[in-house]
């Protein structure tokens, strides 16, 4: 955890903090519990601090005092924000926008973020840098380099980095360029998506392709939507990458986003800004499966193809017992049901080429929260082993996910996790997009 270093002392292990977090929206939480089987840190740890009516009596606690210590940066750090508690809460409690004014509090008036930490985040939004940046590191993987890394995950000092490093996935040394087909929607590509998955938007242009729509893909100022910064707490950044993302896509064509963490920020753009021109641009993103269920009927006829289990889908037609509609378990991602509440949509998309199969876990965390899993080892993996399970028990032999960090974090764990397009893309002619 991290251990803040305050700018003002104010007594022995406490520092001065401010938490501009209104008293009313503190009080809205009236302690009921019903978040406590939804938040994901309080199943693994059992602890009521690290639960979200913990966390709010701790916000409301430094609010009145005006001063904190390193406990209570230690149980804001170690939230996930998934936000299933605000799903659950019968008082509509905004759990993540408080988390949110917390986050931005210790960043602003502490060392929250450290120095190194801040500039990885600022780099996201720099896609040349960020490019450059990730073929170092497949180049590195390819070498063996990253070996020396992962064995200092036995060191106790160095563990957390050593075990951040070994659970990097493949980052692809060369990638195609995206190449445009029209202006009828946009397709927001990002930027470590973009960088490391960039065949998933392959795939996922080429159904939004198959529905007779043409793409449009954004320039490079629009790479990267701010999601991680609000987490991180670092508002000033977040805000000056939304303004850049809608100045970026004009116009009134739909803008289509395949990572659910990017797309419930970007349709949070009107609430970070406080614009009417930040309000306008929140309602024309859309997840693109939401997009596509209006339009499912567009799509061609997917012939039954055979499933090549820890591999890819083989596209083309099957015959016989292996002319089967593949099992496939769906994740949600955190983001998309819980904040954009949209998870359903992807169900009607994949369910035209798929047999799809319900976890039984109601939709609990993966642990993979964008930056978290990197940063909270420990807890991802003991989250995660709870989802592991649930996929276990479904008998699917692939885990649809759409976003990024949530398939790579289940790919970690060995799991053949692929986004839901991507599977859709293999059953259109010529098994199109991500050449999987």
């Amino acid at each position: 955890m991290v251990s803040p270093v305050a700018q003002t002392s104010s007594s022995a292990g406490t520092f001065a903090l401010q938490l501009e977090i209104d008293s009313d929206t503190l009080a809205s939480c009236v302690a009921c519990g019903m978040c406590l089987p939804h938040c994901p840190t309080y199943r693994v740890t059992g602890e009521e601090s690290a639960s979200p009516r913990g966390r709010i009596a701790l916000m409301r606690d430094v609010a009145e005092r005006g001063e904190a210590d390193a406990a209570f940066v230690e149980f804001m750090d170690a939230c996930i924000q998934c936000r299933g508690c605000e799903t659950a809460c019968p008082a509509g409690v905004q759990y993540g926008h408080m988390m949110e004014v917390t986050r931005e509090a210790l960043a602003s008036q502490t060392n929250y973020q450290p120095r190194l930490r801040r500039l990885a985040y600022r780099a996201l939004g720099m896609p040349r840098l960020l490019a450059a940046g990730s073929r170092l590191l497949a180049l590195a993987q390819r070498l063996g380099v990253l070996g020396a890394a992962r064995l200092l995950s036995r060191v106790g000092r160095f563990r957390s980095l050593g075990t951040a490093v070994g659970a990097l996935p493949r980052v692809p040394l060369r990638q195609r360029r995206l190449v445009p087909s029209g202006s009828d929607v946009w397709l927001f590509t990002g930027c470590v998506m973009d960088a490391w998955m960039r065949d998933t938007h392959r795939a996922v242009q080429s159904v939004i392709e198959a529905t007779g729509a043409g793409v449009a893909l954004p320039p490079p100022r629009a790479a990267c939507c701010g999601s991680l910064h609000t987490h991180a707490g670092l508002g000033a950044d977040a805000r000056r990458l939304a303004r850049r993302v809608i100045a970026s896509l004009p116009g009134d064509a739909p803008i289509l986003v395949d990572s659910a963490g990017c797309g419930a920020a970007m349709k949070e753009y009107g609430h970070l800004l406080g614009t009417p021109e930040a309000h306008r641009f929140a309602e024309r993103v859309h997840d693109v499966h939401e997009w596509l269920a209006a339009r499912v009927d567009l799509l061609p006829a997917g012939a039954p193809i055979a499933l090549d289990i820890g591999g890819p889908i083989t596209g083309g037609p099957v015959t016989g017992d292996a002319a089967q509609r593949p099992r496939v378990a769906v994740q949600d991602p955190c983001h998309l049901r819980h904040v954009q509440q949209a998870h359903l949509p992807v169900r009607a998309v994949l369910d035209r080429y798929v047999d799809v199969v319900e976890l039984d876990d109601d939709g609990l965390c993966c642990g993979a929260g964008g930056a978290y899993s990197q940063q909270h080892p420990d807890i991802a993996n003991a989250v995660r082993e709870r989802k592991v399970a649930a996929i276990e028990r479904s008998g699917a032999d692939v885990v649809a996910s759409a976003n990024p960090g949530c398939s790579l974090h289940l790919r970690a764990a060995g799991l053949d996790a692929r986004h839901p397009l991507e599977i859709v893309a293999e059953h259109l002619p010529g098994g199109g997009g991500a050449g999987l």
